[in-house]
C-alpha cells in the first residue's frame, strides 16, 4: 500500500478523516474539485473511488480514473475500465471448486518450478457454507438436515419440545454426508491467506452478509474506502440493499479478483428507478420486489446498473430493500443500488453493530459525497434514464410457473393457471388436453384417503435469501399461522412444509414473539439454515404423492418464498412453481391448490379477514427485532459449531488428493499447462452436441439438485462403491470434475430440438443414435470431434454457475453460438476457453435455415478482441 501511495497520481487528495487520527486516511474525492463528480450516480462513485485509489499505472490507469468520471459521455460508448472490489463471498456450492481450483493451481505451478504458494488470495474472500441442506424426513419433519445447525445459541428456542435420538440421527447422518467437504474446506482456510469460513448451520449466505460480514466502509491498511464485492452467487447483490455494491461473478472471475486481478467490466448505462408513495397496508415486500421484477424485464436493463431514489425510498426498510436488490438477476440488472441513508445507519444499529463504527461509516460517506438524503432532490444526480413506480399501486402477487418474471396477481391465480394448463408448452403452458383438466387422483398417505389433481400443492417452502432475511414478511407468516390456527385451519399431512430461514436470528424472534409454535402446528418446522428448496434441495416427496403426480401426469404445484423457479429446478415433480411471500405460502399451503381466488373462496375463513397489517406486523418487529439478538447470534458464529471444531485438516500447503474420493478430484483444467500463453487455432468440422431454444438456464446445463438413479453420473458413482442413498447432490459434488462432467446437461427438463422433447439426451448425428448427452460427447471425443452448440436468446440465465461453464470444457465444447448470453455465463465460458459467438442482429438459427445437423468450421484469427466478427463455414 505504502508503494501505492507513492506512485499514485492522486496521492494529493489523500488526508486524515479525523484530525486526532492521522494514521487513518481516505481519498477526498471532493478534493478532485470537478464538477462532473457531484453528477455522476451514486453506484459509479464507488467505481470511481477504486479507480483513484488503486490507480498504479499498470492495472488502473489515470486514462481509467478519467473515463469513469466522464461517465456521461463514455457510458454510451462501450468503454471498458478496471474494477477492484474490495472483498469476495462465495459459498460452500461455488466455494469448493473455487478451492480445489487453487490448490491445482499450486501444484501446476510447482510442476513449472515455480513457487506454489504465491498461489494466494490477496483480495480477502468470505466463504459462507450454507448450501449444504436438504429437506428431509417427511413423516416427522425432524429439523435441521445440516452439519452443526443445532450449535447455535437459539438451540433452546428450537428444540425443547423435539425428540433428541432422531435429531442425533439425522445430524450424524449429514455429517458424514458432508465431512470430506468441510474437512477440505477447513484445509483451504489454513492453507490460504485472507480466507475466512463461516460454519455451517451459520445461515444463508446473502443475510449472513447482510446482518454480519458488511462492512459499508472498509477500514485496512490505514486507509477507509467503500466496502464493495464480487460473490460466487448472482443473489450478490442483495447487499446493495444496505448501499454496498456488489454483484454476482463466475467462479472463475472470483478466483482472479481473489489473486489480484481487477474485473475489466464495460461502463455501465445506470437505470434511476424513481420510488414514490407508500404501500397498501396489506402490502409485502414480496408483492413489491415481484412488481419491480416484471417492470424492468419489460425496460430492458440486462448489463446495466439500476440505483433507486425518490422519497418513496425512505418508506422502505432496508430488509425491504435488500429484497428489492437480491432479486436484480431476475429483472437482469447487474446491480440494484441503494445508496446509504439514515435508515442504513439505523440497521447497522439494529443488528448490533459497532457504535465508533457507525459513526466512521457516516463521516467518511458524508465527507465523500455518498451519503444520501432520499426527500432532497438536489442531491439526485443524473441518469441514462429515470422509470418510476408509484409503491400504492402495488398489490398482491406470485410469480409463475416457470419464471420468476411471470407476475400474476393473487387475485387472477386461478384463471391464470387454468390459461396455463391447457396453453401450447412454453413458460405459460404444460398443454394438457382439456378433457384432463379436471382430472382426480386418488391416493393413500398415513393410513387417510386424498386425492390430488392439476394445481394441486404438494410443496409449501418458506425459503431463499430473498425473504428470509425480512422481519416483515417473516412475521407476517407468522401472525397469519397464529390467526389460522386460532380460526381451526390446517394443512394436509402430505405437503411437504418447510422453514429454512436465513440466519439464526430469524428463528430468535419468531420465537421470542410467540408465533413459532403456531408455524410449526401448520408443518412450518425449521429445517435449517442455509439455501434449500429454491437451489433444489427440497429432498423427496413421500412416495404416494409422487406415485399419484405420475399416475395423472399431473402438473403439481410448489410455493416457495423464493426467486427461481425454472423448469426441473426445485423438484422434479412440481412443474409448476410459484414465487409468493411467506404469508401467501401458508396460505396456498392451507388452501392445498394454486386453483383458488382467495377474494371469492374462504378458507373456512376468508383470507382478508386473518390477514395481518403492515401495522400490525411493524409494531411486533419494533419490540422483537432488537441488536441483542444479533450480537448473541453473531458474537459466536465462528466458533460455536462444535462439528466444525472437531473436524481435522491437514496442515500442508499442497492438498494431498485423495484417489478414492467421490467429492474432491484434481482437475484436469492445469494439465498441459505452458509458461508461454499458446495461440488460439480455429474449430474444424465441428458436430452439434445440442440444438437448444431460448432461456437456456445454468440449471439446465449444470444442474445442482439430486442425481437421478438412471443418469451418467448415477453409474459413475455406483462403479465407485456407492448407493442411490448416498449420491447427495450434483451441488455438492462441485469438487469432481468426473461426476461434474457426466452432470452437464443432465436436467431432465432440458429441451433438445433434436429430439424435440424435454430429456438429458441428444442424437449422436454420425450414427443416428439417441444416447445421454453426456455419451454422446464422450463419443465424438473419442473420435477427436470438436462440439458445439446452438442455442437462442439468453443462454445461460439464472445461477452464477461456473460449472456451466467447465462441464461443457470438459465434454469437448469449443463454443456456443447463440443469439444473446447472461452476462456471468459468458464470462465464464470466456473464462474455460469456450468462444461465446453471437448471431448478427436480426439473424437466428431459424432465420439462417440452420437444423444444427450441419457441420461447422469457425476461423479463428491470431489476434482475438471482443465483438469483433468472424466467419463461420457450414456444410452438410
Amino acid at each position: 500500500s505504502v508503494f501505492l501511495v507513492m506512485t499514485n497520481p492522486y496521492a494529493h487528495i489523500i488526508e486524515p478523516l479525523d484530525p486526532q487520527k492521522p494514521d487513518h486516511k481516505f481519498f477526498n474525492l471532493k478534493k478532485l474539485k470537478d464538477p462532473r463528480y457531484d453528477q455522476l450516480p451514486f453506484s459509479i462513485r464507488v467505481l470511481l473511488e477504486s479507480a483513484v485509489r488503486n490507480c498504479d499505472g499498470f492495472l488502473v490507469k489515470k486514462e481509467d480514473v478519467e473515463k469513469v468520471l466522464n461517465w456521461k459521455v463514455t457510458q454510451s460508448q462501450t468503454v471498458e475500465v478496471p474494477f477492484r472490489p474490495a472483498r469476495v463471498i462465495l459459498q460452500d456450492f461455488t466455494g469448493v471448486p473455487a478451492v480445489v481450483d487453487f490448490a491445482a493451481m499450486r501444484d501446476a505451478v510447482k510442476k513449472l518450478q515455480g513457487d506454489p504458494e504465491r498461489i494466494n488470495p490477496v483480495c480477502p474472500a468470505d466463504l459462507v457454507i450454507d448450501h449444504s441442506i436438504q429437506t428431509t424426513g417427511q413423516e416427522t419433519m425432524t429439523p435441521f438436515a445440516c452439519l452443526g445447525a443445532c450449535s447455535l445459541v437459539t438451540i433452546y428456542y428450537l428444540f425443547h419440545s423435539l425428540r433428541s435420538d432422531s435429531l442425533q440421527k439425522n445430524q450424524d447422518l449429514e455429517f458424514e454426508r458432508n465431512k470430506e467437504r468441510f474437512e477440505f474446506l477447513k484445509w483451504g482456510s489454513k492453507a490460504f491467506q485472507n480466507m475466512r469460513i463461516i460454519p455451517p448451520g451459520s445461515g444463508i449466505v446473502h443475510q449472513v452478509n447482510l446482518e454480519y460480514l458488511a462492512r459499508v466502509v472498509f477500514e485496512r491498511d490505514g486507509y477507509y474506502y467503500p466496502d464493495s464485492l464480487v460473490g460466487t452467487d448472482s443473489h450478490t447483490t442483495m447487499i446493495d440493499g444496505l448501499g454496498v455494491l456488489g454483484w454476482g461473478v463466475g467462479g472463475i472471475e472470483a478466483e482472479a479478483v481473489m489473486l489480484g486481478q481487477p474485473i475489466s467490466m464495460v461502463l455501465p448505462e445506470v437505470i434511476g428507478y424513481k420510488l414514490q408513495g407508500t404501500p397498501d397496508k396489506y402490502i409485502t415486500s414480496t408483492d413489491i420486489v415481484l412488481t419491480v421484477t416484471k417492470h424492468l424485464r419489460q425496460v430492458g436493463v440486462v448489463g446495466k446498473f439500476v440505483e433507486f431514489f425518490g422519497p418513496g425510498v425512505a418508506s422502505l426498510s432496508i430488509a425491504d430493500r435488500a429484497t428489492i436488490a437480491n432479486m436484480c438477476p431476475e429483472y437482469g440488472a447487474t446491480a440494484a443500488f441503494f445508496p446509504v441513508d439514515h435508515i442504513s445507519i439505523h440497521y447497522l444499529n439494529q443488528t448490533g453493530r459497532d457504535t465508533e463504527k457507525l459513526n466512521y461509516i457516516e463521516k467518511y460517506l458524508k465527507a465523500v459525497g455518498m451519503f444520501r438524503d432520499y426527500s432532497n432532490t438536489s442531491e439526485d444526480p443524473q441518469f441514462t434514464q429515470v422509470v418510476e413506480l408509484d409503491l400504492s399501486t402495488v398489490v398482491p402477487c406470485c410469480s409463475g410457473p416457470k419464471r420468476p418474471q411471470d407476475k400474476v396477481t393473487v387475485s387472477e391465480m386461478k384463471q391464470d393457471f387454468k390459461m396455463c394448463l391447457g396453453a401450447k408448452q412454453g413458460f405459460k403452458g404444460f398443454q394438457v388436453a382439456p378433457e384432463r383438466h379436471d382430472v382426480q387422483v386418488p391416493f393413500q398417505f398415513n393410513g387417510a384417503e386424498y386425492s390430488l389433481s392439476h394445481g394441486s400443492v404438494v410443496i409449501a417452502a418458506i425459503t431463499s435469501c430473498t425473504n428470509t432475511s425480512n422481519p416483515s414478511v417473516m412475521l407476517g407468516a407468522g401472525l397469519l399461522a397464529q390467526k389460522a390456527v386460532k380460526a381451526g385451519l390446517s394443512v394436509k399431512p402430505y405437503i411437504k412444509t418447510s422453514l429454512s430461514p436465513g440466519s439464526g436470528v430469524v428463528t430468535y424472534y419468531l420465537k421470542e414473539s410467540g408465533v413459532m409454535d403456531f408455524l410449526s402446528q401448520l408443518g412450518f418446522e425449521v429445517v435449517g439454515y442455509g439455501c434449500m428448496t429454491c437451489i433444489g434441495n427440497s429432498g423427496p416427496l413421500p412416495e404416494p404423492v409422487v406415485q399419484a403426480i405420475t399416475q395423472g401426469d399431473l402438473v403439481a404445484a410448489g410455493v416457495l418464498s423464493g426467486n427461481r423457479n425454472f423448469e426441473g429446478r426445485v423438484h422434479p415433480n412440481t412443474r409448476a412453481n410459484y414465487l409468493a411471500s411467506p404469508p401467501l405460502v401458508i396460505a396456498y399451503a392451507i388452501a392445498g391448490t394454486v386453483r383458488i381466488d382467495f377474494e371469492k373462496e374462504p378458507l373456512e375463513v376468508f383470507l382478508r379477514d386473518i390477514w395481518p397489517t403492515r401495522d400490525e406486523i411493524q409494531a411486533v418487529e419494533r419490540q422483537f427485532v432488537i441488536p441483542a439478538m444479533f450480537k448473541e447470534v453473531y458474537e459466536k458464529v465462528e466458533k460455536v459449531n462444535e462439528r466444525w471444531n472437531s473436524l481435522e485438516a491437514p496442515s500442508d500447503k499442497l492438498y494431498t488428493w485423495n484417489p478414492n474420493s467421490t467429492y474432491i478430484k484434481s482437475p484436469p483444467f492445469f494439465d498441459g499447462l505452458t509458461r508461454e500463453l499458446q495461440t488460439p487455432n480455429s474449430i474444424t468440422d465441428a458436430y452439434v452436441l445440442l440444438n437448444l431454444g431460448d432461456s437456456v438456464t445454468t440449471d439446465h446445463i449444470s444442474p445442482a439438485g439430486n442425481i437421478a438413479r438412471n443418469s451418467p453420473a448415477a453409474r459413475y458413482l455406483t462403479s465407485r462403491g456407492l448407493t442411490a442413498r448416498e449420491f447427495n447432490s450434483y451441488g455438492s459434488r462441485r469438487g469432481n470434475d468426473a461426476v461434474m462432467a457426466r452432470g452437464t446437461f443432465a436436467n431432465i427438463r432440458l429441451f433438445n430440438k433434436f429430439i424435440n422433447k424435454q430429456a438429458p439426451t441428444t442424437i449422436y448425428l454420425p450414427t443416428g443414435e439417441t444416447m445421454d448427452v453426456f455419451d454422446a460427447a464422450e463419443k465424438y471425443q473419442q473420435a477427436g470431434h470438436p462440439l458445439l452448440i446452438l442455442a437462442g436468446k439468453e443462454y445461460g440465465s439464472g445461477s452464477s454457475r461456473d460449472w456451466a461453464a467447465k462441464g461443457p470444457f470438459l465434454l469437448g465444447i469449443k463454443a456456443v453460438l447463440a443469439e444473446s448470453y447472461e452476462r456471468i455465463h459468458r464470462s465464464n465460458l470466456v473464462g474455460m476457453g469456450i468462444i461465446p459467438l453471437e448471431y448478427l442482429p436480426g439473424d437466428s438459427a431459424e432465420s439462417l435455415g440452420l437444423s444444427g445437423r450441419e457441420r461447422y468450421t469457425v476461423i479463428i484469427p491470431p489476434q482475438i478482441t471482443p465483438r469483433m466478427t468472424v466467419d463461420i463455414k457450414v456444410h452438410a
